[in-house]
């Protein structure tokens, strides 16, 4: 018997320009006061100076800014306590997936009693928040990956254990999306790359998962479509409003569609994204055809499905799998995780507990223990692909 609880996003203005209709964002959301969300390199750059000028000739905001990637429970404490002394009552979060996640977390801890960390997401944390003191949150995302911006979760790594936490509650989901390609013209090409393949990821796990959810598998696999399309114009083409504005789409699409679930590829993410500092997107590049052939017997007939959605000329698992390969070789993406850091190897067994700890890990297709996940590690590291 089919038995699911499905909820979908929220408000998204997309456009050239739509930037400019900001403060009508704060205006159809009754804030008054925001506090401008985003991190140390982007507050210095001319895009956001001209924002926060325009915006305060129609509106009072300050800028929040002490946190860079990976962000930690001290950066969302910080910004409570400024969210607090400045009698803030709404939040623009502004920039990656790191910022989105911080300026989320801010606008949720903002009227809690209890610590962050009782609201990780485990069964039904969530519902001890005070619900009604959640302020409303605007999203502008910058890059194209994270998909942030349509979640109802903040990833925020535990200072004391080096563990990334996933911060869930409804109400973190963002009120008014503002998606505007000119906002990503100036993202170098290797993070239009990275940020893509992490959107590739979410659409990719979300198909793949095992939870019964047809809305997100048809928005998945339009998500994956669009990213084969225009990933490779956004990264050669950085200036391409109609591929930065597809990836954006892509990217919002991949975290509406993966509230049915994700995979390995992020349970193996999170631990070197916080032991190594390891961009998120890189590390769910180079896990990807790992985590593929290691579910090949239970993804196989949906990576078919998959095939022929985006048209690929071969419609088997190998033509897929060879797809990934080939896409990353052309954004000169590593195949080995060696490629990129030195893991110690009296650290995997602390990375494996830690994946298999990963929220993300019950939604594989295929039920992961312990050793699993410490062989996908070790192949990742040689470059060895499951049979």
């Amino acid at each position: 018997m089919i038995k699911a609880n499905w909820n979908y996003p929220t408000t998204v203005w997309i456009g050239e320009g739509r930037i400019k209709e900001l403060f009508q964002a704060c205006k159809n959301l009754k804030i008054k006061k925001p506090l401008f969300v985003t991190d140390a390199k982007l507050e210095k750059t001319k895009m956001v100076k001209k924002i926060i000028d325009d915006m305060n000739s129609l509106i009072q905001v300050k800028i929040f800014s002490k946190f860079e990637g990976n962000p930690i429970g001290k950066n969302v404490s910080d910004g409570v306590t400024e969210f607090k002394k400045g009698q803030h009552d709404g939040v623009i979060a502004f920039g990656g997936g790191s910022a989105l996640d911080v300026g989320k977390a801010i606008a949720f801890m903002s009227g809690q009693s209890r610590p962050l960390w009782d609201f990780e997401d485990v069964g039904d944390y969530w519902t001890r928040a005070n619900a009604d003191k959640i302020v409303p949150i605007i999203a502008v995302p910058t890059t194209a990956g994270t998909g942030s911006e349509t979640g109802r979760a903040s990833a925020i790594i535990k200072e004391e254990t080096g563990v990334k936490k996933i911060i869930f509650h409804p109400k973190i989901l963002p009120s008014i999306v503002i998606l505007d390609p000119i906002l990503t013209v100036d993202l170098p090409p290797k993070l239009t790359a990275t940020t893509g393949m992490d959107a590739l990821a979410h659409n990719l796990e979300a198909f793949c998962a095992p939870a019964f959810h047809p809305m997100a598998d048809g928005i998945a696999l339009e998500g994956i479509c669009l990213i084969k399309k225009w990933l490779k114009v956004a990264v050669k083409d950085g200036k391409n409003l109609e591929a930065r504005s597809n990836m954006l789409a892509a990217a919002s699409m991949g975290s509406t569609a993966f509230q049915k679930g994700l995979g390995a590829i992020h349970s193996l993410s999170h631990p070197v994204n916080s032991m190594y500092k390891v961009h998120h997107g890189l590390s769910n590049a180079i896990f990807m055809p790992y985590v593929l052939t290691f579910n090949r017997k239970e993804i196989e007939n949906k990576i078919i499905k998959i095939c022929e959605y985006i048209d690929l000329k071969d419609k088997s698992f190998e033509s897929f799998l060879n797809w990934v390969i080939q896409i990353r070789k052309e954004l000169d993406i590593p195949h080995k995780l060696s490629d990129v850091i030195n893991i110690k190897k009296e650290d995997l067994d602390k990375l494996s507990l830690m994946a298999l700890e990963d929220p993300s890990t019950q939604g594989n297709p295929k039920k992961l223990k312990l050793n699993d996940l410490k062989k996908m590690y070790e192949y990742s590291i040689e470059g060895k692909l499951f049979d």
